[in-house]
């Protein structure tokens, strides 16, 4: 009887108004959310730059406010509003939590930390556990990352916690791409590091607000070269990559540069 009369304490009684005003207060703030969902990546899928990703990284943040905002709101509705009864209830939840629901708790709590500290948003390029790829939705519990071979990873917020995350652009509509050369070590390499900065330049895809650089490696089976550049736009990248590859190498050719072969299982035993 005791444990039942603390219990009818902290809660109100119910009734119908109560289960109206809870149900109001959940229905707008889903249609809220719905309508976030849409309009948001509406709107920001026609813009171009930073202005996209600023617009796409505001979803998960107007989420976790609307839905902060409603469970501000229907707190006092079912409880009784004293300091005893809330840390009571929260204790409460807390340990039931923390013992059933730990997995899904550690998620959602990731969550929260990634709204805030922004390790990813919409439009940013991760790498998370070997999966590469552009963040689509910023969920409550997971990341959707679309790969470039067109499918959609979730991966926990939980990886937060202990494991690296690769962010490529991190909010920036600026992306370095590589096209990678490995050539036979006797050439002009001078001539080599020209032409390829030449190719980058010619390419309709190029950022001209950002450098490029061409690296260059010397290795025990060839010279191997770096092409790197940045696109207009990050999405450009793997067309730009083919582009510079393509090019890149019809001209090295036309140099009469031999490209680098890689030694067969047969040599490297002898």
């Amino acid at each position: 009887m005791t444990d039942e009369s603390s219990i009818a304490q902290i809660f109100r009684p119910p009734d119908w108004t109560m289960a109206l005003e809870v149900g109001a207060v959940l229905l707008i703030a889903a249609l809220l959310i719905a309508g976030s969902q849409r309009a948001l990546p509406w709107l920001g899928n026609r813009l171009h730059g930073r202005r996209r990703l600023l617009v796409l990284a505001l979803v998960p943040v107007l989420r976790l406010l609307i839905i902060v905002a409603a469970f501000i709101m229907i707190v006092p509705m079912v409880i009784n509003p004293s300091v005893q009864n809330m840390v009571a209830l929260l204790g409460t939840v807390g340990l039931a939590i923390g013992f059933a629901l730990k997995d899904l708790a550690s998620s959602l709590i990731a969550g929260v930390v990634a709204v805030g500290e922004m390790p990813y948003r919409n439009g940013d390029w991760i790498k998370i556990d070997g999966i590469y790829g552009e963040v689509r939705y910023v969920g409550m519990r997971t990341v959707q990352v679309v790969t470039p071979t067109d499918d959609v990873v979730s991966i926990p917020h939980s990886r937060l916690w202990n494991t690296p995350i690769y962010n490529s652009n991190d909010g920036s509509p600026r992306l370095q791409c590589v096209a990678d050369f490995y050539l036979h070590p006797e050439h002009d390499a001078a001539e080599v590091k020209q032409v390829l900065s030449d190719v980058a330049l010619s390419s309709a895809f190029l950022h001209f607000g950002q450098p490029i650089a061409v690296i260059v490696h010397e290795k025990p089976w060839g010279t191997w070269y770096r092409l790197k550049a940045y696109p207009v736009d990050a999405r450009q990248q793997f067309r730009f990559v083919t582009d510079l590859t393509v090019r890149g190498k019809a001209t090295l050719l036309g140099l009469g540069v031999t490209f680098a072969m890689a030694p067969t299982v047969e040599s490297v035993t002898v």
